[in-house]
């Protein structure tokens, strides 16, 4: 299904992860993105990351208004899937595959890449990780992996502009890269998640509004309200998929 332009797969958990399997069973570069209603409302404006969405190779439904979205043009969503949510179930498979992680932690986030190592080493003690932290803001970083899986931080639409990147540095071993925002300061527990009822209800951005409220009243702002608006306005903009 396509919302404002940006196709959106819908897939049950299940089919996520005999998807992820199957990148993982290549040896070539995928990409996957987590969208939320923000990813939509910035792709809009920016014709780069628009590009990089309609180019990944999964497109995974994150945040509470895609679901309504759906429901409005008469589409069940199958699975509405976080990123940290999806992180984990990759690196059990990582774990179980014997795979390498790279993280790529920006310099300004709460947790370096090795706090987020270490954090993840407690879970899935047998995987390899490696990684670095990075200004998001050099545009002209290099980076050469011997990785299989790398997760990036930067948040929108910074780490799609960065993992997209790599796939033009004659990175041939990485065969999955994704975008997790704020999931390694959830993995560190620097960052608490909601509680699970919040989750189950889909008010994860209301928990976030009260955690740092200067920080998301813009982005909560944008998600709850300037997107519904445009999701009704602009209906004819939306393509359902058969």
């Amino acid at each position: 299904m396509e919302i404002l332009g940006i196709k959106i797969d819908n897939f049950s958990r299940e089919e996520i992860l005999k998807k992820v399997e199957d990148f993982l069973n290549e040896e070539k570069f995928h990409q996957i993105a987590t969208i939320n209603p923000e990813f939509v409302l910035e792709a809009q404006k920016n014709k780069k990351f628009r590009n990089i969405l309609t180019n990944c190779d999964l497109r995974v439904a994150d945040g509470v208004g895609i679901f309504f979205a759906f429901l409005r043009f008469g589409k069940w969503l199958k699975c509405r899937l976080t990123g940290v949510e999806l992180m984990e179930d990759i690196l059990q498979i990582a774990e179980r595959k014997n795979l390498n992680i790279f993280l790529a932690s920006w310099t300004g986030s709460l947790s370096s890449w090795k706090e987020t190592r270490d954090a993840i080493l407690k879970k899935y003690p047998k995987l390899k990780i490696d990684g670095d932290n990075i200004d998001c803001k050099n545009t002209f970083y290099v980076l050469r992996l011997t990785s299989d899986i790398i997760f990036c931080n930067f948040g929108a639409p910074n780490q799609e502009i960065f993992l997209d990147s790599l796939k033009h540095q004659n990175n041939a071993k990485i065969r999955l890269a994704m975008g997790v925002g704020g999931s390694f300061d959830y993995l560190t527990k620097k960052t608490p998640r909601a509680p699970k009822f919040a989750q189950i209800l889909g008010l994860e951005w209301l928990w976030r509004l009260i955690l740092e409220p200067k920080y998301r009243f813009k982005r909560v702002l944008s998600a709850v309200l300037v997107f519904p608006i445009k999701i009704l306005l602009d209906h004819k903009k939306i393509i359902i998929n058969k």
